[in-house]
């Protein structure tokens, strides 16, 4: 569906996601993350760009575990620390993840992907052509009843900032990984909440699209 045409759905509040593609499992047991190895860190920064063409084919299981790890992963089992940082640990940004199967919640404790709806909403995260025929996206829901240590008015600035350590984590794996990404803000909010089921205490950030690059499928 091109953008104009998401657009004016969204104006009349049509902008709705197509039914799943396949059957949607009620969780996805990852492997565990591959946490050795990969490019040195400035040479991923190097690499690390935003691309907009995206192959469709699905990515590898233990490539979604250690994509998601990158992102929101604990990293200090002990302490319970993730890979990103949370002001006041309050640990208030949540992962979801939309395949064309259905829409899933990265849970980074048991590091398994929980199954929110069997819809698929790439459609619906965002403006762009694009997004709805990569392989996953990517977005990042502040939940701001985690944040009541954070007085009100920082709260979506303090959540802004974690989910953008978030992306660049991701960012950071594509380049190590060879795949292409691109984070996103351009979304009508208001459809994609709707069609995630979220409550008034949720709020959508960003959204970001994860693939191969158009061409490049194994």
């Amino acid at each position: 569906m091109n953008t104009l045409t998401k657009m004016a759905l969204g104006l009349i509040g049509q902008l709705k996601p197509p039914p799943a593609q396949g059957d949607a499992a009620p969780a996805l047991i990852l492997p565990p993350p591959q946490t050795e190895g990969g490019l040195p860190l400035m040479q991923a920064l190097r690499q690390r760009e935003s691309q907009r063409e995206f192959d469709s084919t699905p990515l590898p299981r233990q490539t979604l575990s250690d994509l998601l790890w990158a992102a929101a992963g604990v990293n200090r089992p002990l302490l319970g620390g993730r890979t990103a940082p949370s002001a006041m640990n309050s640990q208030e940004i949540d992962v979801y993840v939309a395949l064309p199967e259905g829409l899933y919640s990265y849970d980074p404790s048991a590091h398994t992907l929980q199954l929110v709806s069997a819809i698929d909403v790439r459609r619906v995260t965002g403006y762009q052509d694009f997004v709805d025929s990569a392989p996953l996206e990517l977005i990042y829901v502040t939940n701001h009843a985690r944040m009541k240590l954070v007085p009100a008015a920082q709260r979506e600035s303090y959540a802004s900032v974690a989910a953008g350590a978030m992306a660049q984590n991701v960012y950071l794996f594509c380049a190590s990984a060879g795949l292409a990404t691109v984070i996103r803000a351009w979304i009508d909010r208001h459809a994609l909440s709707q069609a995630m089921g979220l409550d008034a205490d949720h709020q959508v950030l960003l959204a970001q699209t994860v693939g191969r690059l158009a061409g490049t499928a194994a």
